[in-house]
């Protein structure tokens, strides 16, 4: 996961959650039905469709053991990711935001969470987590330093003038464990990404077959 990753992404879903709202600015309720937008109706679809591909790689031994002949893994997941938001994209500019109908909040909505809870898990978990190691590494220096200084006190020794006096290290000590304990609760919280994206994924392909069942059995007005 590289840096230009986490930032293209990050960039994709915070435009994601700034055009769910633009309803309160803008709605065109014939864009849907149109040919534009149902190309970019199909387009979404397919996208959110494809984001299974990872799922059977990773699940099924002999399917994973074939496409990873010819895709490493990583690359699979940095797919799914992308396919994902700009999936939703795609769905969200395909609504025309015209969230009227109950399905279409539903669809949605699921599609939303399947997105956003997606990326807590890839990324600011993975952030949360590295944050949390370099924390406790911290802590285990400023704790070392810690009981230098306390038995060159008490063995009533000179010690090193650079050394930080024992209320500092104290200071630093309570510092790192309060913030070692709220990423622990954080980070604790976060790991049940899972069990969110994958409901709101079971959620969200009924939805979607719903939806294209509708478009097809009322018509596609732009054929009519």
């Amino acid at each position: 996961m590289g840096e230009t990753e986490k930032l293209t992404v990050g960039a994709l879903v915070s435009a994601l959650a700034l055009v769910v709202p633009g309803f309160l600015l803008h709605q065109a309720p014939r864009f849907p039905g149109s040919l534009a937008g149902g190309l970019i109706g199909i387009a979404g679809a397919a996208l959110l469709v494809l984001l299974l591909v990872y799922s059977l790689v990773k699940r099924i031994a002999w399917v994973k053991a074939r496409v990873t002949r010819h895709a490493p893994l990583r690359a699979i997941l940095s797919f799914h990711v992308y396919a994902g938001v700009f999936g939703a994209l795609l769905g969200i500019i395909h609504s025309g935001h015209k969230f009227y109908s109950p399905l279409g909040i539903g669809l949605v909505a699921a599609m939303l969470i399947v997105v956003f809870s997606g990326f807590a898990g890839r990324y600011y978990l993975v952030q949360v987590g590295v944050d949390l190691r370099e924390q406790q590494g911290m802590l285990a220096v400023l704790r070392t330093r810690y009981d230098m200084t306390a038995r060159s006190l008490a063995r009533a020794e000179p010690f090193d003038a650079e050394e930080m006096p024992i209320p500092g290290l104290l200071g630093g000590i309570a510092e790192l464990e309060y913030g070692i304990s709220a990423r622990t609760v954080l980070k604790r919280s976060l790991s049940r990404w899972t069990v969110l994206h994958v409901a709101a994924a079971l959620v969200m392909y009924p939805l979607l077959a719903l939806h294209i069942w509708g478009d097809i059995y009322y018509g596609l007005r732009w054929l009519g």
